[in-house]
């Protein structure tokens, strides 16, 4: 089941016969997390999606408020009983009509949802192993900083982390700084700094992201900065770690022949959890 601009409806094929989302990648995205009946950081994720639409220049619905929003994701969330640890995803895209060009600007809805098992943000204990992915590079530009529905750059690294034996693949942008994982933002600890791209350098500009350099911010002795991360720097980190709202901080324990701490990795967990719980 899914909710289909505000009904529950079955999965049906004719949603994609001439949905652009399907043949034109014209959406954008949110995947929420939902924990206790609420929807985690629902302020960021909402006003990234309206900054989204605005972005791609989509007419937002009058009636498509933070509430509506949070309404619309919850009531799929009771219907499928899935309140208590369940992630979502609402897809926005344009209407039918045009070809590139779009002939109505309006916009319709889905939202889906799984469970998931564990309410309360965790350290992945098992080794997680890394490498580039120097295939295809992202764009430094605004677009790159958005959730579009073409994600193919990340399908194509996915496939290449597998064939690989990789957990994960870091992404490059087209000055081949890195800029971001396959599946959320990168952090790197060096000495007591903290270090991740700025958004200008085309990263994802993620909602647990933001979470990560407030709560780092408050440590002690931790200098935090928004800096270029070039390949060599990643030899000389102490720690490097993925954060999405999903699965909040993912450490990552090697980098070729390199092997990190997952130290700050768990103080910055429990912080997390500790200011949402």
């Amino acid at each position: 089941m899914i909710n289909f601009n505000g009904d529950i409806v079955s999965h049906d094929a004719s949603l994609l016969a001439q949905n652009r989302a399907f043949l034109y990648g014209d959406a954008v995205f949110e995947t929420v997390k939902i924990a206790g009946s609420k929807i985690l950081f629902l302020e960021d994720h909402y006003f990234r999606l309206m900054s989204s639409m605005r972005v791609v220049r989509m007419e937002i619905p009058m009636n498509f408020t933070m509430e509506y929003f949070e309404e619309q994701i919850l009531f799929l969330a009771k219907i499928k009983n899935l309140e208590i640890s369940a992630r979502a995803r609402i897809t926005v895209y344009r209407n039918d009509g045009g070809y590139y060009l779009p002939q109505n600007n309006t916009v319709s809805f889905l939202i889906s949802a799984e469970s998931l098992d564990n309410t309360l943000y965790s350290i992945n204990q098992k080794e997680y192993e890394v490498d580039l992915f120097k295939d295809f590079y992202i764009a430094r530009q605004l677009l790159s900083s958005i959730k579009t529905t073409n994600k193919i750059i990340n399908i194509t690294g996915s496939i290449f982390a597998n064939e690989n034996g990789l957990d994960n693949c870091l992404l490059l942008n087209d000055s081949k700084n890195v800029i971001e994982a396959l599946q959320g933002n990168i952090f790197m600890l060096k000495g007591n700094t903290l270090i991740t791209p700025p958004v200008s350098e085309g990263c994802l500009n993620g909602v647990m992201r933001k979470q990560i350099l407030a709560l780092a911010k408050k440590i002690e002795n931790l200098e935090v900065v928004e800096e270029v991360i070039s390949p060599f720097d990643l030899q000389k980190a102490d720690e490097l770690f993925i954060t999405n709202v999903i699965k909040g901080i993912q450490p990552i324990t090697k980098y070729r022949k390199k092997e990190f701490t997952v130290n700050l990795s768990k103080k910055l967990v429990q912080k997390l959890n500790e200011s949402i719980f």
